[in-house]
């Protein structure tokens, strides 16, 4: 995660602006972990999509369940986030306050907040998200807490998302090989890259260069890498043509190399089970695990390919 510093203001009250859905799952996800793993209280507002966050959590193997259960994650109802930050800035400042107090005396080693507060932004009184941060950043500062703002870019102007920038220090931000909005890939460690979203025709090109390349630069690097790894965990959707072209890339691989698809989920195993995955033998796949503390799913987001649940 790639930190950019803005103006003089906290560091513990940084943004993000993500470019998609997938890197707005991604950032969220990895900053809620890092806070668990910290032994943080966490406290995620939502607006809308707390459902896509714990799914993308239990992609990424962060145990979940029992966090939820004793209070060390939080979630502030849609209802609930919307009153707060349309009411008093001051009334805001105390929460915040009262927030990281109850954490610290709960035994926890801080707070950790994050949601989407796009509904600051909405007012009619002439309030807006200046006055919420000035007043924010009193509260945080040398109190052992962290706010991550997030901001859409499809919800507003660019100047709106300049403006909201200039009000941090700190802006988070992950790389990515590709990202058209549906389907984002990410690198992961040498010959690992990441799928998440939905392949269709309009980027099923991209994953055969992609897949493709990482086989012409394993043939030819000093490391020897025999094994080319797709992480598809986050992979909610991949039609037809898609999982004939993984198939017939995988049958190219020569006998030194194998393709791995990890982290595969049941609606996409299907798919590629129908277009002869089985026979291709320098393919292995290995299934989604679901959430590593505990079977079944916690939460599920449909896509609009289908319009039932997704399964894993």
């Amino acid at each position: 995660m790639r930190t950019t510093a803005r103006r003089e203001r906290s560091t513990a009250h940084a943004c993000a602006v993500p470019v998609s859905e997938e890197q707005l799952w991604e950032l969220t996800a990895q900053f809620v972990a890092a806070g668990l793993v910290a032994g943080e209280q966490v406290v995620y507002f939502d607006d809308g999509t707390v459902d896509a966050v714990l799914e993308r959590l239990v992609d990424d193997r962060v145990p979940v369940r029992r966090p939820l259960a004793d209070g060390q994650l939080t979630v502030v109802d849609t209802e609930k986030t919307r009153q707060s930050l349309r009411g008093a800035v001051g009334d805001a400042a105390r929460m915040l306050a009262t927030h990281i107090d109850g954490a610290v005396h709960a035994g926890y080693a801080g707070l950790r907040m994050t949601g989407q507060f796009d509904s600051a932004l909405l007012r009619g009184d002439g309030v807006g998200l200046p006055e919420y941060d000035a007043a924010l950043d009193a509260v945080l500062d040398g109190r052992p807490a962290r706010l991550l703002c997030l901001y859409d870019r499809r919800r507003f102007s660019d100047d709106t998302i300049e403006a909201l920038r200039a009000l941090h220090r700190v802006e988070l931000d992950t790389p990515a090989l590709y990202d058209d909005n549906l389907l984002r890939i990410t690198p992961v460690a040498p010959f690992r890259s990441r799928l998440a979203g939905e392949v269709d025709h309009s980027n099923r090109p991209v994953v055969q260069r992609h897949v493709a390349a990482a086989l012409n630069e394993a043939l030819r690097s000093d490391q020897a890498a025999a094994v080319i790894e797709l992480d598809l965990a986050s992979l909610r959707f991949l039609d037809v043509p898609g999982a004939v072209a993984l198939v017939h890339a995988a049958e190219e691989f020569p006998d030194s190399h194998r393709l791995v698809l990890t982290g595969v989920r049941r609606s996409v195993l299907r798919v590629l089970d129908r277009c002869g995955a089985s026979f291709a033998a320098q393919l292995d796949i290995v299934p989604h695990p679901g959430p590593v503390d505990g079977p079944g799913p916690v939460r599920r987001t449909p896509t609009r390919h289908r319009a039932g649940r997704d399964d894993r």
